[in-house]
């Protein structure tokens, strides 16, 4: 047996939500010898650039949550053409959404309707449309941004696992980013609907959006769907949400992308970075 079979068969029985939940407290710690600590070791580990940073002193950040969702500054990473990238990160998988099922790793498919949170309405907009799944490391900037200006029509919390995303996990766990909490926006774009779903993850403490504040974990497990009857417009590029630790967004599109020449599953990506074009 692999060892990122072993990785992922050991998940099955863990108490997922418990553990991030413990994770999460420790990040929101606000003692400064734990958090410098914390900072330190991370940075250390990680190799982060904190030049890039607004704040580039550490030990300013008020928790680790603060350091790990910091703000970068402007022109750091300058929004191209076409379709960009949300997040720092992995491209892991992109392509064509085929008979309503998208790639999730070689010889995994899920379907968009599983994704969507069972939303068969929904998943009809997608077909012979594109998707792209990027995934966000340790090491990466975790705000997300608008990979296209759009609209907010609903925003959908759908219940769940909390696996490790990485790519151990991917290969392994069949359905992974239809199994894990997710969060599932919807938006109205000039190329067509587009749905952003950030993905929950093992120690994964939060998701949260600049319209709503933080959105998980919510007290009850049930699926729930708002919608928006005053229009939430967002521009390409501007931030939409954060993960606090690393985790995955994956995007679903109405019409399909020509995906810039060169791409491949895999490919480390920055936000802003052109993707390619609907």
């Amino acid at each position: 047996m692999s060892l990122s079979k072993l990785f992922a068969l050991i998940q099955y029985p863990l108490p997922h939500h418990l553990l991030s939940r413990l994770v999460g407290q420790l990040a929101e710690c606000r003692h400064p010898v734990i958090k410098n600590a914390l900072v330190r070791t991370f940075i250390r580990r990680f190799g982060v650039d904190m030049a890039e940073a607004v704040e580039p002193d550490p030990t300013a950040y008020a928790t680790f949550n603060d350091f790990f969702t910091r703000a970068l500054k402007d022109g750091v990473r300058p929004i191209s053409e076409g379709l960009v990238s949300p997040a720092d990160g992995r491209l892991s998988q992109f392509g064509t959404i085929e008979a309503g099922q998208l790639m999730q790793a070689k010889g995994h498919r899920f379907s968009a309707e599983a994704l969507l949170g069972g939303d068969v309405e929904a998943a009809t907009r997608y077909l012979g449309g594109s998707f792209a799944t990027v995934y966000l490391s340790p090491s990466d900037y975790h705000r997300v941004h608008m990979p296209l200006s759009g609209t907010l029509t609903e925003m959908v919390y759908v219940p769940g696992r909390l696996f490790s995303v990485n790519a151990a996990t991917t290969e392994h766990v069949a359905g992974l980013f239809a199994r894990n909490e997710r969060l599932v926006c919807h938006f109205d774009t000039e190329q067509g609907p587009m749905a952003m779903v950030l993905v929950g993850a093992m120690i994964v403490a939060a998701i949260e959006t600049v319209w709503a504040g933080q959105i998980t974990p919510l007290p009850k497990g049930d699926l729930q769907r708002i919608r928006f009857d005053t229009p939430i417009r967002l521009e390409k590029g501007a931030e939409m949400g954060r993960f606090k630790l690393g985790s995955t967004v994956v995007m679903a599109f109405s019409e399909p992308v020509d995906f810039a020449d060169g791409l491949e599953p895999g490919a480390k990506v920055q936000m802003g970075q052109s993707l390619g074009a609907i």
